[in-house]
């Protein structure tokens, strides 16, 4: 693999090796900047599913990874985070020329956030509780009690074309932690950086511990979510396809990690500082065109500063430069595909129906040098109620809807009106009463004067359909767990053991063998 632009073949990653689909297809991987044919890739079936799996199998259940001494696997995270900073460029530029995603971002934010989540797990691992020792009891009798944590076993992974390295390594790195092997489908659009970041990390892991397969969701992440010898899956996308995903699971009753959508609430108050709010306010919603999970979509403004916050938004966006990711000057690259840019304008056209005043932008971009590409306006209605379709949606793509409220517990009324639950945002001079607004959102994660900060050790996950468990941080190492209590009786005498009397009564004499 180079970063020259050409088209190049990826294959799966099985195995330790590169194989063709079974089926010997591929499908083509387009630059949603430019239009342009920039790989084809190995085009998955649920046969290749199963070849995945039956490695990632073997090699858990045959090999010496699952065995290996905590300190033994921080040094394997602390060398594969090492392996992904010294392949930063070509991972950087394989995911921008897929995502749209622009190389500031990825360079500066994105590797670090992989590196970082590697070494963080490496500390945790040397000083989780993998065993842990109970009280002796005075009831049921004297005993000798362990907790142990072992890896869950096959993981199979499904992520999103948003972030796909990122959200790769959020599911990879706790898993190999624990000693886990994975198996993970990447998004369509956008399977070239994981499918690099796999070879990476097969230099440091034995073979099978790592394995990618790309292809449809419907035929290969289905596969992989229903078969037998998978044990836990893991997924990031929309709501919809998670409710499919965890009613798929359910038929082996899978232990299941889903990160779903959000419709993010984003508060400004009364004493908030604007000159850090409002460009906070439109990096949390225009970030990577608005294609984020946890972007804040809906601002909540009082009545006081409606007009004043408006204005000053509307001119910050204005200085915003859309253009072509690869590009260090680019503030805001394109949108993943025409299909989804064409969702994004519906969504638009609705608001407008609403009664929503656009204020800003509406409408596709024209991009000089990229016309083929996906580009549209950072847009911002105002005059939006919390009923209306952009307001309740998520609509991914850079939209504001910008909703007036007169008292804050009716901003947080309002906030907490959705069926999401995933981030949500405060600005204020007050801590204080930042935090008294915190406890009352529902969200996994609320952002106090600032948006999108996500830690390594710290969790990330949603309330309501938001989705189930948490990624990053130690809660996400339990995840990838199994929880196996062992009891070791210390009772010499039959007559001393509370089940003695239980089953065969004070009366019946030892019944030697």
């Amino acid at each position: 693999m180079t970063t020259q632009v050409e088209v190049q073949t990826f294959y799966h990653f099985i195995n330790g090796n590169w194989q063709p689909s079974s089926s010997q297809e591929t499908f083509n991987v387009v630059n949603p900047a430019t239009g342009e044919l920039v790989a084809k890739v190995a085009k998955g079936t649920s046969e290749d599913a199963d070849h995945a799996v039956k490695a990632a199998r073997e090699a858990f259940d045959q090999g010496n990874w699952k065995n290996m001494k905590p300190k033994e696997r921080a040094n394997v995270l602390y060398a594969i985070s090492y392996k992904i900073a010294d392949h930063a460029e070509e991972l950087a530029y394989l995911e921008a020329i897929s995502s749209g995603g622009t190389v500031r971002r990825i360079g500066s934010n994105d590797i670090l956030q992989m590196v970082d989540l590697f070494q963080t797990l490496a500390k945790f691992i040397l000083e989780y509780p993998f065993s842990e020792t109970l009280p002796v009891p005075p009831f049921p009798g004297p005993a000798h009690n362990f907790i142990w944590r072992e890896p869950i076993g096959v993981c199979a992974a499904i992520t999103p074309w948003n972030l796909p390295m990122v959200i790769a390594t959020w599911k990879i790195a706790p898993a190999l932690a624990m000693g886990n092997t994975v198996v993970i489908k990447p998004a369509s659009y956008t399977p070239l950086s994981t499918l690099k970041l796999a070879e990476i990390i097969s230099s440091v892991v034995p073979p099978g511990v790592m394995n990618v397969i790309s292809g449809p969701g419907k035929e290969v992440g289905e596969a992989l979510v229903t078969h037998p010898k998978v044990d836990k899956v893991a997924f990031t996308g929309s709501t919809e396809v998670g409710r499919r995903i965890m009613g798929l699971a359910a038929g082996t009753i899978k232990n299941t990690t889903l990160e779903l959508g959000g419709k993010s609430p984003n508060i400004i108050l009364e004493d908030a500082d604007l000159n850090i709010a409002l460009p906070g306010t439109l990096f949390g919603v225009f970030l990577h065109s608005g294609q984020l999970c946890e972007s804040g979509t809906r601002l909540f403004v009082p009545d006081k500063l409606y007009d004043r916050v408006v204005q000053g938004l509307v001119s910050l966006t204005s200085k915003l430069k859309l253009g072509n990711p690869l590009d260090p000057a680019t503030d805001i690259g394109p949108i993943i595909s025409k299909k989804q840019k064409e969702t994004i304008l519906g969504y638009i056209e609705a608001g407008k129906q609403e009664g929503a005043t656009l204020v800003c932008g509406g409408k596709e971009a024209k991009v000089p040098g990229c016309e083929a590409g996906h580009f549209i306006e950072p847009t911002i209605f105002t005059n939006v109620t919390n009923e209306m379709k952009i307001a309740q949606e998520e609509i991914f793509g850079p939209v504001l809807s910008v909703i007036r409220y007169s008292d804050v517990d009716d901003a947080i009324r309002m906030a907490n009106d959705t069926i999401y639950g995933l981030a949500a945002g405060v600005w204020t001079r007050d801590v204080n009463k930042a935090y008294e607004v915190a406890r009352k959102l529902q969200a996994g994660v609320v952002w106090i004067n600032d948006w999108h900060m996500l830690r390594s050790d710290a969790p990330f996950g949603g309330y309501k359909q938001s989705g189930i468990g948490r990624e990053m941080g130690k809660h996400s190492l339990d995840a990838y767990t199994q929880v196996k209590h062992v009891h070791t009786s210390m009772a010499q005498e039959l007559e001393s053991r509370n089940w003695y009397g239980i089953l065969f009564g004070q009366n019946q004499g030892r019944g030697e063998v």
